[in-house]
């Protein structure tokens, strides 16, 4: 059998109905009633009627996407019987990873996602702080032209997701993301296109969130990994309890390091990455990672069927 990594998404692929295809799975019915019952209400009929609106708020957004890729994923266990040799995960992604490695139960992750994007919410009020994505410049000439517009506006503006080779995702106050990106736009970039986001996810602005954070990991129970999990802020798999709370402690106001965590899954000798959960994402960014790599999304049964002959 191949040997192949499973990587989960993050914020942004959402949609009302994602889970749609798999309307009758035993799987998936049996995480949307866990999820509903320990987080007090239907979480089902959230993600299949939405509306858009509730679905896209982020204290809405984190805990909805935990369940889609653990929906996928017990989906996929239930048919195939075949577990990943690694997994990983973009942003809130490490959670849905940690869950699917058994470091964390759904009912344990749920309340701790609900609670880092309230805390992520209250940390920088909404019209504050600003994200975009700048397209075809590479990492170092984004580094450069934030900490040019930071100096000249005064305000915060950092690198925080290095996506692939030629997207890096900037996020800061609103003012200084968008002096950032005349600065890079000057400087070459193809795009910058500003994000429908609520908050500078991943920058220094929300270490007020992570301190909150911070207390909330040490009262949750974490256990020993069953498949080793790269994380996003170090680009390393820890096993510990204490390890994995500083990971994501750090990780809630430092960088996704993901065109590190791709290469670092191909290191390991695997040659199929499947990104696990709705939209395809995380899949067109392993290909421009490493066109070697042959990588596939499981959204619906019909998808799953065809990874798993990806793999034979």
């Amino acid at each position: 059998m191949t040997s192949f990594a499973f990587v989960f998404p993050g914020q942004g692929s959402q949609s009302v109905g994602m889970l749609n295809a798999w309307e009758g799975h035993v799987a998936v019915r049996d995480t949307l009633a866990e999820a509903s019952e320990a987080l007090g209400e239907d979480i089902g009929r959230l993600i299949a009627e939405g509306p858009k609106e509730a679905l896209d708020l982020t204290t809405n957004t984190q805990p909805v996407m935990l369940v889609a890729g653990v929906a996928c994923w017990r989906a996929w266990l239930a048919e195939t019987g075949l577990k990943p040799a690694a997994v990983a995960g973009h942003s809130l992604g490490e959670y849905t990873a940690l869950v699917a490695a058994g470091a964390l139960t759904l009912a344990d992750a749920l309340p701790l996602v609900r609670f880092r994007a309230q805390a992520m919410q209250e940390a920088v009020p909404v019209g504050v702080g600003s994200m975009a994505a700048i397209l075809g410049l590479d990492a170092d000439a984004v580094r450069a032209g934030c900490a040019e517009a930071a100096k000249a506006s005064g305000e915060a503006v950092e690198a925080v997701n290095f996506n692939d080779p030629k997207q890096t995702v900037i996020a800061g106050t609103k003012a200084a993301v968008d002096q950032a990106c005349v600065v890079l736009k000057a400087a070459g970039a193809k795009r910058a296109l500003l994000l429908s986001v609520s908050a500078p996810f991943h920058s220094s602005l929300m270490k007020p969130a992570a301190e909150q954070l911070k207390g909330k990991l040490a009262s949750t129970t974490f256990s020993v990994p069953t498949i080793p999990v790269i994380n996003n802020i170090d680009v390393a798999s820890v096993t510990q309890a204490d390890e994995l709370r500083d990971a994501l402690y750090r990780q809630a106001f430092g960088p996704v390091r993901w065109v590190e965590t791709i290469q670092a899954l191909k290191a390991r000798g695997l040659s199929h990455v499947i990104e696990c959960g709705p939209g395809k994402v995380l899949s067109g960014m392993v290909k421009r990672i490493d066109g070697e790599l042959i990588s596939t999304t499981i959204f619906d049964p019909a998808s799953l069927v065809e990874a798993k002959g990806l793999l034979s």
